[in-house]
């Protein structure tokens, strides 16, 4: 089974506190912290341990400049057999259709292939080589089972699995892999059909949203916070 698995580096949260620059053209991005995205890190684990049950491949794929390259780097330290970067200027700005496009030109697989698609995927199961029993978390906490035929698009559901650890020595060991980079001129993308220039759907504004009021963060031990929440609850006709 050959299965690709799509990473992106983004700002890890855990490490940074985001600020809006004061135009509101985005965020403040000197001296942030990165990694790869936290949903990303579980599909690339899922990946890994579905192919060491049935055999195939895992190929991780981003879009970005550069720097995506470390992430790309970390995802084959995990277990990913190759690894892929598409790069040009012209990719900025793109919309979630021109990042499929992209993906479409670069590895045929992508959604605008028309193929099967579930979301919020949390259990995955191979049948019989041509479908996948998958599990999906809808409303209330409840779980769905559905079949999907393969060739099929997932996103994958934190939680599926515990990504496992990437040590210095996976990291070392593709320090020197030749990773492909591909741009649009590669790809045989039209730069007009991506990017900003063929965006349907344009970011205009970043905004931290207003504090909210009447907020009260309680201080103490656990016993004394529940104590002061039954006060409160007391108080405001929660609990008589």
């Amino acid at each position: 089974m050959e299965i690709l698995v799509c990473v992106k580096r983004v700002p890890d949260s855990a490490e940074n506190e985001i600020e809006v620059k004061a135009d509101g053209s985005d965020i403040k991005r000197d001296d942030l912290v990165y990694s790869v995205n936290e949903w990303d890190n579980y599909a690339v684990e899922e990946a890994i341990q579905i192919v060491d049950r049935v055999g195939g491949s895992v190929t991780v794929a981003s879009i970005g400049n550069e720097e995506a390259e470390e992430v790309v780097r970390r995802e084959m330290a995990m277990g990913a057999h190759q690894g892929l970067l598409l790069v040009d200027p012209a990719f900025e700005g793109s919309d979630g259709k021109g990042i499929a496009t992209i993906l479409k030109a670069a590895v045929k697989k992508a959604a605008l292939l028309d193929w099967p698609y579930a979301s919020l995927v949390n259990k995955i199961e191979v049948q019989d080589g041509h479908t996948l029993k998958i599990g999906r978390e809808i409303e209330g906490g409840n779980q769905e089972i559905n079949e999907i035929e393969m060739p099929c698009v997932l996103s994958i559901q934190t939680g599926i699995n515990e990504p496992r650890y990437v040590g210095i020595r996976g990291i070392r060991k593709v320090a020197s892999v030749e990773i492909p980079v591909m741009n649009a001129a590669s790809l045989g993308v039209d730069p007009a059909a991506v990017g900003q220039a063929g965006a349907g759907v344009k970011r205009v504004d970043y905004f931290m949203p207003p504090a909210g009021v009447g907020a009260e963060i309680l201080q103490g031990s656990a016993a004394e916070i529940a104590a002061k929440l039954l006060d409160l609850l007391k108080a405001k006709g929660g609990i008589k």
